[in-house]
């Protein structure tokens, strides 16, 4: 089954299938939620006679990046994700953060979910003069203290090692490529020239090759994987979490770093940062300094890789960044 808004019937058919909408139930629009990067997503409206309209969220996982249809991503994404979902249930402080699962279609890579309702995602912070407020700030910090303190077993399904490697690809080896296809002036003009030295940087290639392996390696903490602006929500109930199909056990200071480094991709006031550092219930064994190094190749890998983001930023800007980013992993 290939979920397509073009196909409403074909669509209707299926969820009657999968027992995710009655036969009294029919679906009166589609459309779509937001601009996901890694899975095809449709918000339906759904009618039945004398009830109230209802909506969900529909979401299926294809062997690509959604975006980037020519980049290969593992299908099973989806199950990893509606599984982290299932798990997340258990916890009722974790799951009011995040939405509902109310199916999973294994065989076709389907998540059907709770609809959050008029929401939209956090990287209006990469516009100039945009602020992350205090309350957002604490909310995203107590729920990722909440998930790193979950003291469930490691299921085998979390080791999430294609997603693991794709991720690693595109954070730890790719933007260090000197000759990756990618000419970064197509992003902005002298961007490619401001690479270069970071490319060419034996001492931090194998800094970061090191810090890969670690990513790769399992660890003992239940870790979100993308926690970025993309993956946080404003809803009219507060700060949401959404898309765990990066999810893997590993290191803390991985979700830490990618957190720490978009503030500063953001522009965000240090005392945001400071809220944040001084709020984490850090897991014991909590590695400053590798935290540090995970926020350098998070920030390296979002202004010399191929993930980029909606920044407004100087070369200059970014110049000053990596400069940040390259003092943090080689301290």
């Amino acid at each position: 089954m290939t979920i397509d808004a073009q196909q409403p019937e074909a669509l209707q058919t299926y969820l009657r299938q999968q027992s995710w909408l009655t036969p009294a139930e029919t679906i009166t629009a589609l459309s779509k939620p937001g601009e996901g990067n890694m899975n095809y997503t449709l918000r339906v409206a759904i009618s039945q006679p004398g009830q109230p309209q209802r909506t969900v969220i529909v979401k299926q996982a294809r062997p690509y990046v959604e975006k980037y249809p020519t980049i290969a991503a593992p299908a099973e994404r989806a199950v990893v994700e509606g599984r982290f979902y299932e798990l997340i249930s258990q916890n009722s402080f974790l799951q009011g953060f995040m939405p509902q699962l109310v199916g999973l279609d294994v065989d076709n890579y389907v998540l059907l979910l709770e609809d959050l309702g008029a929401a939209s995602d956090f990287t209006s912070l990469y516009q100039p003069d945009a602020l992350l407020s205090a309350a957002d700030a604490l909310a995203l910090t107590q729920y990722l203290s909440a998930l790193h303190g979950l003291t469930a077993p490691p299921a085998p399904i979390f080791a999430n090692r294609a997603m693991r490697a794709l991720n690693h690809e595109h954070i730890f080896n790719y933007p260090f490529l000197v000759d990756n296809g990618f000419d970064l002036d197509t992003v902005q003009p002298g961007l490619q020239a401001l690479s270069m030295p970071y490319k060419q940087h034996l001492r931090l290639h194998k800094t970061v090759a090191e810090l890969g392996a670690v990513y790769l390696a399992d660890g003992p903490i239940l870790l979100h994987g993308d926690y970025y602006p993309g993956s946080w929500l404003k809803t009219t109930d507060g700060v949401r979490i959404i898309d765990p199909e990066f999810c893997f056990y590993g290191p803390a200071e991985f979700d830490l770093g990618v957190l720490l480094a978009h503030l500063k991709l953001a522009c965000q006031p240090d005392a945001v940062a400071t809220l944040v550092e001084e709020n984490y219930q850090r897991p014991v064994g909590f590695d400053e300094s590798l935290c540090r190094q995970f926020t350098g190749v998070e920030i390296m890998r979002r202004l010399i890789g191929l993930a980029q983001l909606p920044v407004v930023l100087t070369v200059e800007q970014k110049h000053a960044l990596l400069e940040t980013a390259l003092a943090g992993l080689l301290p």
